[in-house]
Formats: C-alpha cells, sequence, structure tokens
C-alpha cells in the first residue's frame, strides 16, 4: 500500500499555439526536476495555450504530445496528466490525459466548455467523469472551468485527489484561489491547481497560483506566485484517512445521480 504520492506542479508561461516550443520548454523544466516523483501536473491545453484555433491545432487521437507525454512517463519512471486539444471523429475535444509510467493511459473530455471565450462552439463536453486509481490513491482530474461546478467534483466515490489543470486568467484570480481551497474543504480531499503565467495570444494575462490545498483547506505550496516555477511535495494518504475518520463528513453528504 503506497501512503506517499510525489507530486510535481509545474507553472509556465506558455507560447501562443506553438506546440514544438511549449513542449521543449516543458522537457526543459522536467530535466531539472532532481527529485523522486510519481506524478507530474502540466496546465492545460499546455502544449498549445487555450486557443479556440482548434482546426489548425488539433492533433489526432494519441498524437505529437501524447506521445510527448509517453515519452516523459517511460523516461522518468512517473505518470503525467495535463490537457491538448484533439480531434476525434470530425469533433474538437480540449481532452486530458493522465499517461501512467508503462505508457498506458486514461483519457477525460472537459465536461463544461467555457461559453464566454466560446469553447462551447469549438469543442464537444465530455459527459463521463474519470477516476484513476495509481499507486494506491483514487485520483479525480478535472479541467479548468469545471471548477465552478461543484455538483461535478462532489465526491461520492471517496477519492484522495482532485486535479484542476487550467488557463484561468488574473482578473478573475481570486475566485480560482477561494473554489481550489472549497473544492478540498467540502470533499475532504488533497486538491492541486495547475495553472499557467504570462499572456497568451488574445492579450489575457495570467498570474498562476497554482497550489495544492490538504483534505481541510489548508495551503500547501510555498509557490503560489506569478512566476514560472517547478514544485514538489509528497502528499500523505494517511492524511485523507485519518481526517475522514475523525471528522466524518462525507457519510453526511447527499445522495443524488447527474442525469
Amino acid at each position: 500500500m503506497y501512503k506517499k504520492l510525489n507530486t510535481a506542479i509545474i507553472q509556465a508561461n506558455l507560447a501562443w499555439e506553438n506546440i514544438e516550443e511549449n513542449l521543449n520548454l516543458f522537457s526543459e523544466k522536467i530535466d531539472f526536476i532532481d527529485k523522486d516523483v510519481d506524478l507530474i501536473v502540466l496546465p492545460e491545453m499546455f502544449s498549445t495555450s487555450f486557443s479556440m484555433n482548434a482546426e489548425n491545432l488539433a492533433e489526432p487521437p494519441q498524437g505529437p504530445a501524447f506521445k510527448w507525454m509517453q515519452k516523459i512517463a517511460r523516461k522518468r519512471n512517473v505518470a503525467v496528466t495535463g490537457s491538448v486539444i484533439v480531434k476525434e471523429n470530425n469533433n474538437f475535444y480540449n481532452r486530458l490525459y493522465f499517461v501512467f509510467p508503462d505508457t498506458t493511459f486514461k483519457t477525460y473530455d472537459k465536461r463544461h466548455t467555457f461559453s464566454l471565450a466560446k469553447e462551447d462552439q469549438t469543442y464537444t463536453a465530455g459527459n463521463e467523469r474519470l477516476i484513476i486509481e495509481y499507486k494506491g490513491w483514487k485520483i479525480c482530474p478535472l479541467i479548468c472551468y469545471d471548477l465552478r461546478f461543484p455538483v461535478w467534483a462532489r465526491n461520492t466515490v471517496d477519492y484522495d485527489l482532485l486535479i484542476y489543470v487550467a488557463n484561468w486568467p488574473e482578473t478573475r484570480i481570486d475566485a480560482w484561489d477561494i473554489l481550489l481551497q472549497a473544492r478540498a474543504i467540502e470533499n475532504m480531499c488533497y486538491c492541486i491547481g495547475v495553472n499557467r503565467t504570462g499572456s497568451d495570444g488574445n492579450k489575457y494575462r495570467y498570474n498562476g497560483h497554482s497550489a495544492i490545498y490538504d483534505c481541510l483547506g489548508k495551503p500547501l505550496s510555498k509557490n503560489n506566485q506569478e512566476a514560472e516555477f517547478t514544485e514538489v511535495l509528497s502528499l500523505e494518504k494517511s492524511h485523507v484517512s485519518e481526517t475522514r475518520a475523525k471528522l466524518k463528513f462525507l457519510q453526511d453528504r447527499d445522495s443524488f445521480s447527474l442525469g
């Protein structure tokens, strides 16, 4: 039974619609990680930035960015997760890959497409939540705008870790901070949010605030800042199990199903 999950979060300034530059950027940052890690978390659309130019940027299922993730997973013996633009069956998806160290993988398509940016007019929404079992942990990975919808994230299956990969703008960063903490508290789990920095091709600014919260909402990251950073933190499974056993809040949760 694994007790710890050594997790690296990478907050970076993404190059606008430049897959090669972004993959090179993350390769360099991962090469500088000098600790053993179990999981690397990248931002939303880490290979392109948050773009509606899906026609020109989309890769096929298991395309170049995915193959790069497999290469990193194999080389470092680590799981890697983040989302990319994918075209499948003539539809575009904001698709998260979770690639295991043996290069097998799971996928999650963003459920809540961001209508304010017309993402809903470009990308097809997913309709299934993903729960991953990895090294004795249950992990629920979600994408950016999903953060605003607590019912979709509600912990009905006793997952241990909730992950949000994002391109969340500076103008609404207070909501990012507060909602990440709230998701950790209400679901009694670790909650990770990985955002980007810099400006995109539409002149929207991003100021990071990537963070990890424990299941009582305590911030664990020491780098909640606007600059690029890579941070490795060790998450303790016992923190989740012992806190839930003591406080039992999840035992009083409402029963429901999503239609």
